[in-house]
């Protein structure tokens, strides 16, 4: 996602990219056999799909905080990345981008993205958020576990809050409506041009 606000909160520094990889994982571990192929949330992704776009986020992670830019990773992580064993692979995937941002400092080295260059922090941010509404179309492509952990929503929703109209990047559906009296993971997912039904 390209965005470029800056403004972040203090609570938690840190400490919500973990969860929300643990969040998705356990959701990856529920899914059935006949289900690597069920539809998602996201449009022309299956749910071996979302699985793999998340498991190519995670690899990218110690590439990019060791200084890589994109163009000197290139194409490495592109296509399939599950290979034989969905599960394995994005738990390697995850294990290893937890400890690369676990390394002391890891938040305030500069991180070179496609649109610029950011904070750790920034990118630490932004990955997190990203899990939580995708550990969310995860749940709803498998049909389980679809109410996700409250502080995780509470997070992600403030980040989009502050990355206004999602839509412009071209990686959202427009926002949709909500009721003055939803909640926080109904407003979160509105944001995201995604529709939650408790």
């Amino acid at each position: 996602m390209a965005h470029r606000n800056q403004h972040r909160r203090t609570e938690r520094k840190g400490t919500l990219y973990p969860e929300a990889l643990a969040a998705f994982t356990e959701r990856v571990r529920l899914v059935t056999p006949d289900q690597w192929d069920a539809p998602t949330p996201c449009a022309d992704w299956t749910v071996r799909d979302l699985v793999n776009h998340l498991t190519g986020e995670q690899l990218w992670v110690p590439e990019l905080l060791m200084g890589a830019t994109i163009a000197e990773v290139g194409g490495r992580f592109d296509g399939d990345v599950l290979g034989d064993d969905p599960v394995g692979a994005w738990s390697a995937a995850a294990d290893a981008a937890r400890g690369a941002f676990a390394v002391p400092g890891a938040a305030d080295l500069t991180v070179h993205l496609s649109f610029g260059d950011v904070s750790g922090q920034y990118y630490l941010d932004q990955l997190t958020a990203d899990a939580v509404v995708h550990t969310w179309d995860l749940a709803e492509g498998t049909g389980r576990l679809t109410r996700l952990p409250e502080g995780l929503v509470d997070f992600a929703l403030a980040e989009y809050t502050g990355y206004g109209d999602l839509s412009g990047s071209g990686l959202f559906d427009p926002p949709l409506p909500v009721a003055e009296d939803a909640d926080a993971q109904t407003r979160m997912l509105a944001l995201t041009g995604r529709r939650y039904r408790p």
